[in-house]
């Protein structure tokens, strides 16, 4: 995190510390209300913390997952390697995971190198973020409000809602929990900023926005949110003046629009299989599904198969006539319960960067997008219960805690599916037997723990379900490659490449394979294919690098391409790997540079040595005699 953006999240704290202790710039008699007050918020607090515990603490004894776990942490070597110059460069300057997100993808390496792959201790900050969260969100709503109960029952329904369990409850949504974080700084921020307008207070509430951008891009639309605020309940007048005051907020966002865009060109691709009809009523259907499972969170799955052109006219026409209805209602209701039509107002734009008019991948909508969109409509249904029952709060208070505990209750039975990859795939299949994503998912457990009959079942019934799923058609090509069936394996690895060329693990295991059958051309084709998309891919430049030096084909042979190769490959070594350094040492031999073939074949024997890889060494020693006579392997 940047110096600037630290000295943001300071700023803020302490802000956070002077709302709860009522110290921002209030008169005396809200100080005295709110010193009155103090026990009951900072119980609250407490309480907030405790029911975050109690629901998703079970999940330090939960493990990775097979479902995007292995993409942000597992398997990348920027994350692996903690936080160090090198990957803060890299976190700033690449896409990761089809999304520009650096602040997240620090968040992950500081796990790594605090914690290694202890994946309890990485479910235990998601619980933590999410617990800051929800008691950020009470301190706000109770500061701007000035009204406590419903502020606490608001941050309890978001603390605790089943639709919260998979932005928690899963490592790879690391983004989810930070932004909220960010997100309900940038709040509290504005708050500030409202009460005593100056550039420092709205050059920390910028801040905090850029950060909860740089953790997750859907926060592109909290200037159009801090405007809905500005209605109600700051009630700040002089609208052009409000929206001219925002500009450099709306920038923040439209810098990040357009890094998110670059970043998911690849999955973009996805929008050409989804004509523009079916995603634009797919979306209007979301809508009135997510309302419903904020009701009836029951069936709750990682993933929901997209619709597609199967929704009919009658479901498409009803949730359109319920969205203008309900928009309807809050305008005319506006002056006497202005919360509804900000609140509702809050709910239909924050869903609009992940509602999928712009698809990225073909799920038809995901729980974790409702994370800080739903806060507003639980604001504008809890302040409607309110002023609609006034002076019978001993309905209200029984009611809105057993409805917190059932919530709770839902969570925590929700949660338990997340404990690992089987169970968690077990669980969606149960309720939706044709989700191909399922197959491939509960396929690759199987496959890693050597049950590769049953998981090339599951991977076949996947692809039988949607021959489109690269990642079934990748995994079903290495479990046919354990069971020696190379032609099928070849065809599914081509299969999975044509769908996602930049898959650079299967364009590597092809080009294995291509070569154990005599293809070495389209090896090559392949292991050039991988460094297209992955310049630094190690495997594949010492091994392209092997294949130019040494190919049975001396027309395909290259030896300064390889040379070229080879060194890219040992620096990115450190020059301590001896197998690089023979195909290094070898490749400048065919190059006919066999002095620096010889002194490079002797480090690599050193380092075999030291590393007991006798094979290596004694190969090494061969190669030498033959440098030492001008030939070359």
């Amino acid at each position: 995190m940047s110096a600037g953006a630290r000295r943001g999240l300071a700023l803020a704290l302490g802000e956070m510390s002077m709302t709860l202790c009522g110290c921002m710039g209030t008169s005396d008699s809200e100080h005295q209300t709110y010193r009155r007050d103090l026990p009951f918020r900072i119980g609250i607090c407490l309480g907030l913390i405790a029911l975050v515990a109690a629901v998703f603490g079970q999940t330090r004894h939960h493990q990775f997952i097979n479902y995007d776990d292995p993409l942000y942490v597992l398997q990348n070597p920027h994350i692996l390697g903690g936080v160090t110059w090198p990957s803060l460069r890299w976190a700033f300057t690449h896409v990761h995971s089809q999304n520009w997100h650096p602040l997240t993808s620090i968040s992950h390496m500081l796990d790594c190198q605090i914690f290694g792959l202890n994946a309890g201790a990485h479910h235990m900050i998601n619980v933590l973020l999410h617990a800051i969260a929800s008691v950020l969100l009470f301190l706000f709503l109770a500061r701007t409000t000035k009204s406590l109960w419903p502020s606490a029952f608001v941050a309890a329904v978001f603390a605790i809602h089943p639709l919260r369990v998979e932005s928690v409850a899963w490592i790879a949504e690391r983004k989810d929990v930070l932004s909220g974080l960010f997100f309900m700084l940038t709040l509290l921020a504005y708050a500030r900023y409202v009460r005593a307008p100056s550039l420092a207070h709205y050059v920390t509430m910028s801040i905090l926005l850029a950060c909860g951008l740089m953790s997750k891009p859907m926060l592109v639309t909290t200037p159009l949110v801090l405007l809905l605020l500005d209605y109600w309940p700051f009630a700040r007048s002089t609208w052009w003046k409000l929206v001219v005051e925002k500009i450099p907020l709306f920038a923040l966002s439209l810098g990040s629009v357009v890094a998110t865009l670059l970043a998911q060109n690849f999955a973009l691709g996805s929008v050409e299989m989804l004509p523009l009809s079916d995603r634009v009523s797919n979306a209007i259907v979301s809508y009135v599904e997510y309302i419903g499972q904020m009701f009836w969170p029951r069936d709750l799955i990682p993933f929901y198969i997209h619709p597609e052109n199967r929704l009919s006219i009658l479901q498409v026409a009803g949730a359109l006539l319920l969205l203008i209805a309900i928009t309807v209602a809050a305008f005319v209701r506006r002056k006497q319960n202005p919360y509804l039509l900000v609140g509702w107002l809050w709910y239909l734009i924050m869903l609009v960067p992940v509602i999928g008019i712009v698809q990225v991948g073909l799920q038809g909508h995901a729980d974790r997008y409702t994370y800080l969109p739903q806060i507003g409509l639980y604001i504008a249904l809890t302040w409607l219960v309110v002023d609609l029952t006034k002076s019978r709060a001993i309905i209200l208070a029984p009611a809105g805690v057993a409805a917190v505990m059932t919530l709770s209750i839902l969570s925590w039975k929700q949660t338990t599916h997340w404990r690992d990859t089987e169970s968690l795939w077990s669980y969606t299949l149960s309720i939706t037997p044709q989700s191909d994503v399922a197959h491939t998912g509960l396929a690759g457990i199987l496959f890693a723990q050597g049950k590769i009959d049953e998981a090339i079942e599951h991977y076949r019934r996947a692809v039988a379900t949607r021959a489109g799923n690269s990642g079934a058609q990748h995994g079903l090509a290495a479990a046919l490659e354990k069971q020696h069936k190379v032609d099928e394996a070849i065809e599914h690895y081509e299969k999975a490449l044509e769908l996602q060329p930049d898959n650079v693990e299967a364009s590597n295991a092809l080009a294995l394979l291509l070569v154990h059958r005599g293809d070495y051309a389209g090896a090559i084709r392949w292991w050039e294919n991988t460094l297209r998309y992955e310049t630094e891919d190690g495997n594949a430049l010492n091994n392209l690098a092997w294949m130019l030096a040494t190919c049975a084909d001396r027309q395909l042979r290259n030896p300064s391409r390889a040379v070229e190769l080879a060194d890219h490959a040992n620096r990115l070594a450190e020059g301590k790997n001896a197998v690089v350094l023979r195909t290094l040492a070898v490749a400048y031999a065919q190059d006919r540079q066999f002095d620096q073939a010889i002194t490079t074949a002797e480090r690599g024997v050193q380092i075999a040595v030291t590393n007991v890889q006798t094979s290596i060494a004694d190969d090494l020693r061969r190669y030498i005699d033959m440098f030492k006579r001008g030939e070359a392997p």
